[in-house]
């Protein structure tokens, strides 16, 4: 944490007016829309009202008389004396304007620009004083209009500031920040995060020495029982009594112990994620703060080109990662720069084409599916596919016969391409053609991807899928050559398991049909060098990377579920590694390879273009012939039984299944099973007293057992574990890998 006291009067001054203006800027915006809203004048005039106390502390008189004259015409319209109509507004905005020029001047100390700064102010007052509908000429006169540009986002000191101006009234008192110290801060609470999942390992470690401690009672009491009565005289049977009561014993301590490192691991694990979440928390921001001058540039654009424009912004409380919201200013306005300019029509257009005189632009910011959408849509002329089709041969990009094939969302992506517009003329505003590929670059340095819909008179949309945050990656975890390996889910277009009978053969290429396309196979034991699969069985694991129709199926081992990891860069002195974009670390600590996507897609483009594709899968599709082990299930909730039904046996084992205590009671005396997973509370008999009549019961006592439930409380896990439960999962938290890493610290895999 920065300590303010290390900055100057003027330095301080420079963070106030940021945020003070940036307030009066959007009130002001909305002032044009409705001139007597108490809320926004009220705002206003206290942000002059800073400004101008501010502005006197560091004697700049120049800011002082704009920002006094500012305080004293938002109390005329508070007083109802005054109207704020657009010419005024227009006034007011260069106000602002030219406190921004001063607040931000390097050389603040240097006293030579008083003059010039007291003379444009002077200059604003008597604009501001002029009778209604003079106030553009007189401004006019004072001086030219500037060109239409995206200014920059003021420079701040070192340090940035975690809460807004109006923030910081509500949450309390606003503390400084620098960037560095909050990604330590982050890659700490990350590693603390997996440490304290190095306990859970250990947990399974001593809850198979458990089972084999029970085991060895069980021996023992085998060895008692198989002596002959003879052999058996006081002094042995003094010895087993003895070996007992310390078997015994052992047991009840492996117990508590183990019941002590569960509630140590919980406890741990569950602060640790409070410290990432908050610790994440911090880096992240809400979208509005991310708008700067957004809206003031769709304002003074749309004056510019003689357009009727509202500008709609939606979410601005959704929360953005502060690294991609710094990353999002140049994108959003090359989108909004072309909306106004290529979109939205004038109004004259819009009314002869049944349309409003008023255009929409909006924007809009989401979480959706694990990712960050933004979108900027308007409703205008929509873009003619003719149109590009037409430019892409006049540009040379491609034959007149080549275009002509090109289907409308092939054309779509050619906006992108660096240098390429469909207007002739240059303007300040648009035609160079520098603009969308700029979006494009941004979007894919943080791995995401950008998608165009249009509709010829309708209007257009451009989506931004971007990652939630860039510390954090959602990921789908796969085996190959016996190694985990991250795909990030935003560049997964389907993962899937496809049967061998599915996997056609053209060419001497094996591919299959996915949603009409044909989607040729490629073994990631090929593409990264690792060692095939012994047993691939009947089902492929496919991941369906690329863009379409370039789309291929990158065969995996398997399939180990979806993960949040925290991304750690590699070391840059490795270099580029082949295919790999970075890395992480797992729950337990080992590390894990996040694949680059992007580069894997070309590695299988340049396979593809040879001889050299290795086939995937065996035509025969042998299966492990080992018996399977068979779970009973006890549950009385269907949604919940059939989950578990689905994911026991999608791993493996063989599934029965009992709706209540009793059926489940009745099964396990006239079947045979490795593993009882039972709920709780169930009608006719419930999950405790079904573990206590297993306990019981001489045939059945060594079966392991696991408790599944709703209920957290330390209490019912301990009164679960009392009645002889080897495992207790609480349904709150209730994960698929947590489920079947149980079961297999239980029972071991599947087959034997």
């Amino acid at each position: 944490m920065n300590d303010l006291s290390q900055f100057s009067l003027r330095d301080l001054f420079r963070l106030e007016a940021e945020g003070q203006l940036e307030e009066l800027t959007r009130a002001l915006l909305e002032l044009e829309k409705d001139p007597c809203r108490a809320d926004l004048l009220e705002a206003s005039m206290r942000a002059a009202h800073s400004l101008k106390g501010a502005a006197r502390i560091v004697d700049l008189s120049a800011a002082v008389t704009i920002a006094h004259a500012m305080e004293d015409i938002f109390v005329q319209a508070q007083a109802g004396t005054v109207v704020l109509d657009r010419a005024r507004i227009d006034v007011l905005l260069h106000g602002v304007d030219l406190l921004t020029t001063q607040a931000q001047s390097p050389d603040l100390e240097n006293d030579s620009h008083d003059a010039v700064w007291q003379a444009d102010a002077d200059g604003f007052v008597a604009a501001l004083a002029q009778p209604l509908g003079q106030q553009n000429d007189a401004k006019r006169d004072a001086e030219p209009r500037p060109p239409v540009v995206v200014p920059s986002v003021p420079s701040s000191p070192p340090s940035a500031s975690t809460e807004g101006p109006g923030e910081a009234e509500v949450k309390g008192r606003a503390l400084r920040v620098s960037a560095e110290n909050l990604n330590r801060l982050l890659d700490l609470a990350g590693e603390s995060l997996v440490e304290s999942r190095r306990l859970k390992p250990l947990g399974r470690a001593l809850l198979r020495l458990k089972r084999t401690q029970r085991e060895a009672a069980k021996a023992l009491e085998a060895l008692e029982d198989a002596l002959p009565a003879e052999l058996l005289d006081e002094r042995a049977g003094q010895a087993l009594a003895a070996a007992k009561r310390h078997m015994a014993a052992c047991r009840l301590h492996l117990s508590e112990r183990l019941d002590e490192l569960d509630v140590s691991d919980r406890q741990a694990t569950a602060l640790a994620h409070r410290l990432y979440d908050q610790a994440l928390m911090v880096r992240m921001r809400p979208f509005a703060d991310g708008l700067g001058v957004l809206p003031r540039m769709v304002r003074d654009i749309a004056r510019e080109l003689g357009k009727q424009v509202r500008f709609d912004v939606v979410g601005e409380r959704t929360q953005v990662d502060r690294d991609i919201l710094e990353r999002l200013e140049a994108p959003l306005g090359h989108l909004l720069r072309n909306a106004l300019d290529h979109g939205l029509e004038t109004a004259e257009e819009r009314v002869a084409a049944g349309k409003p005189a008023e255009g929409t632009i909006r924007l809009e910011a989401r979480h959706h599916a694990g990712t960050l959408q933004i979108i900027v849509a308007d409703d205008g002329r929509g873009i003619d596919p003719e149109q590009i089709r037409r430019a892409v041969v006049h540009r040379n990009l491609a034959s007149g016969e080549t275009a002509a094939k090109l289907s409308d969302s092939e054309l779509l992506e050619f906006p992108f391409l660096p240098g390429f517009t469909m207007k002739e003329e240059v303007t300040e505003i648009s035609g160079r053609g520098v603009g969308l590929d700029v979006v494009q670059e941004m979007v894919r340095q943080v791995r995401g991807r950008v998608r165009i819909a249009s509709r010829p008179g309708e209007g257009t949309q451009f989506k931004l899928e971007l990652p939630l945050t860039l510390s954090v990656m959602r990921s789908l975890l796969v085996e190959i050559g016996g190694e985990p390996y991250a795909f990030p889910f935003s560049h997964i277009v389907r993962a899937l398991r496809l049967s061998t009978d599915r996997v056609q053969h053209l060419e001497g290429r094996q591919h299959f049909d996915f949603q009409g396309l044909h989607i040729g196979l490629v073994g990631a034991h090929q593409v990264l060098g690792c060692a095939s699969p012994d047993h691939p069985g009947d089902e492929l694991s496919v991941i369906v990377l690329g863009n379409a129709p370039d789309l291929y199926g990158l065969v995996v081992d398997r399939f180990l579920g979806g993960h949040e990891l925290v991304v750690q860069p590699l070391d840059p002195r490795l270099g580029k590694i082949k295919d790999i974009a970075a890395a992480a670390l797992m729950e337990d600590g080992s590390p894990v390879l996040i694949a680059d996507v992007e580069d894997i897609v070309r590695s299988m483009e340049k396979l593809s273009a040879t001889d050299r594709l290795a086939a995937v899968g065996r035509d025969s599709g042998e299966a492990d012939e080992g018996r399977r082990k068979r779970v009973l299930v006890v549950e009385d909730s269907l949604t919940v039984r059939e989950l578990q039904r689905k994911l026991l046996d999608q791993h493996g084992y063989q599934v029965e299944i009992a709706v209540d205590g009793m059926d489940g009671w009745n099964a396990l005396r006239n079947g045979r099973f490795d593993l009882v997973v039972s709920d709780v509370d169930m009608p006719r008999l419930d999950g405790i007293e079904l573990v206590r009549r297993i306990r019981q019961d001489p045939a059945l006592r060594s079966m392991p057992v696991m408790i599944v439930s709703y209920k957290d409380r330390e209490e019912d896990r301990q009164r679960g574990l009392d009645a002889g439960a080897d495992y207790y999962l609480t349904k709150g938290s209730f994960q698929s890998n947590a489920l079947i890493e149980a079961v297999t610290d239980l029972i071991g895999e599947a087959t034997t």
